[in-house]
Order: C-alpha cells, then structure tokens, then sequence
C-alpha cells in the first residue's frame, strides 16, 4: 500500500490510476443523530477494502450512503472520477457500483439462472416487438444472456444449480448467488455486506479464495463489511475502521491490528460489527 495525494492509501498497482471511489467529509443526520460524519475514504481501482467496526459504528449506512439508500446530508461521493450527487439507487448502480446485503434477497421463487439474468437487465437488451413476437434478435440475446449467467455461476462452481429454486439452496448457496447476481450487473466497485455470515469455516474459506478470484478476473475493486476478523484481516489490503459514525483508523491489516483505538473500540472488547 502506498499513499496518495488525498493522504488515503491504495495498492501500489493502483496508484497510477484514479481511485474508483473517493468519498470527502460524507456524512448524513437523521433529525438530531449524526450517523456518519466527516468520513473520508479512497479506494483504489482493483484494492479489496474492509470496513470494520463495533456494533451500531455505522458501517450499513455507509453503504447504503454509496448505494443511495439515503442521500448524504454532506459531503461528497466521486464514483471514476464521477460526481454522484444527486443520483438513485438505479443511476448509481448503472455507474458502477453493486452490493450485497446482511439480510439475503433474492427472487426465491425464481430459478438461480434466472436471477443471476435479473442482474444482466442492462446488458442484454432488444426491442419491444422483437420480445412480444420472439423474432430472431429476441432469441439471440436469450443465448447471450443464457451463456453470460452460466459463466458467472462458474466462478462458484454453481452451474449445476442453474435450474434450481433459488429459495431451496442451502444458506450459503444463497449468499453466493447473490455475489454473482451483483456481478452480473458489470461493476467497477462491488460492496459485499458480511458476505460470511452463516457460512462454516470451509465455505469461508472458499468465500475468501472467490473474493480474490472475482477481483483479478474483473479487474474490479471490492469492499467488505464483515464479523470474521481472520477473513478481513487475511484479504483486506486497506481497511476503514468505524466507531459512532467517525473514521478511528485507516491502514493495512498490521497497522489496524496494532492501533490501540481500535483494540479499544473493536478488536479486544469482543463484540462484533454491524
């Protein structure tokens, strides 16, 4: 990790590159609550980020913040370079950034493949009457986008599973679907919300090994609130530490390891985020 201008890190590979995101005194009230204030924070173009902190710290509404979930009250959100004022959920998502989240949702009555395709909306695409009347562009983008959800549950090796109830899968097959379904809408940065939870330690493991897979496949940056500290701490090349809404520490795994406030507030009380 190497720094920058904004006095943020970034992995050297990224550093000669604009960081995907770049946040500047973010913060959002609700009525006399501050939930998040003067957070500031860069990513770097392919970095995998941790958020971490202590119950309540408001790592949720950070990304429900990047998400436009909630407008911020200040501050500001620049997505490649991009200013993201003003923008929905929708537009924001178009721009670049998926996300998964604590609680799963998916289409459970739906087919796995089905959902993964829920996610290609913006990729696949054919006029009107070529649908209604199933001409021949209508099939050809069915093909497409048929073989473009097969790849993407072959990185979770789930492509057995495509005609299967999404709701029917065990936990964590769930959990995975929905990563995949977020990839599926092509993004440059994609936030995963404790995406371990519920899972064993092997899938866990796994899950880790996919984190890193999913990053050097799609050149895409990615980051993570997450329980597991063994997890954040063994892929998180910088980490964002939160207690009560403000920034304690930033760093790599070592320096927040070693950061006495973060021992205080986090690490050695044994609670977990969230």
């Amino acid at each position: 990790m190497v720094p920058v201008p904004s006095h943020s890190i970034v992995p050297e590979r990224d550093v000669d590159q604009m960081p995907v995101l770049e946040c500047s005194h973010l913060g959002i009230d609700f009525g006399g609550l501050t939930a998040v204030n003067e957070l500031n924070l860069t990513i770097g173009r392919t970095e995998i980020a941790g958020l971490i902190g202590p119950n309540g710290a408001g790592k949720t509404t950070v990304f429900n913040l990047l998400t436009k979930v909630y407008q911020p009250t200040r501050g500001t959100i620049l997505l490649n370079g991009k200013d993201t004022h003003g923008m929905s959920t929708t537009q924001v998502n178009r721009a670049g950034i998926a996300r998964t989240f604590q609680n799963i949702r998916l289409f459970t009555n739906l087919t796995v493949e089905d959902n993964v395709r829920i996610g290609l909306h913006n990729q696949v695409r054919y006029p009107m009457w070529d649908g209604v009347f199933r001409l021949p562009q209508f099939w050809k983008q069915e093909k497409v986008a048929h073989e473009k959800a097969m790849e993407l549950l072959s990185i979770f090796h789930m492509e057995d599973l495509a005609q299967h109830q999404a709701g029917s899968l065990p936990y964590g097959a769930q959990r995975r679907l929905e990563i995949v379904r977020a990839l599926a809408t092509n993004p440059r940065l994609l936030l995963l919300d404790e995406p371990a939870a519920g899972m064993n330690p092997s899938e866990t493991h796994d899950l880790m090994e996919n984190i890193i897979k999913i990053r050097d496949t799609f050149h895409i940056a990615i980051m993570l609130i997450e329980h597991d500290m063994n997890l954040v701490m063994g892929i998180c090349e910088g980490i964002c530490v939160l207690n009560f809404g403000e920034v304690i520490a930033k760093g790599t795994s070592e320096e927040i390891q070693r950061n006495p406030k973060v021992i205080e507030a986090y690490l050695g009380s044994g609670k977990k985020g969230g």
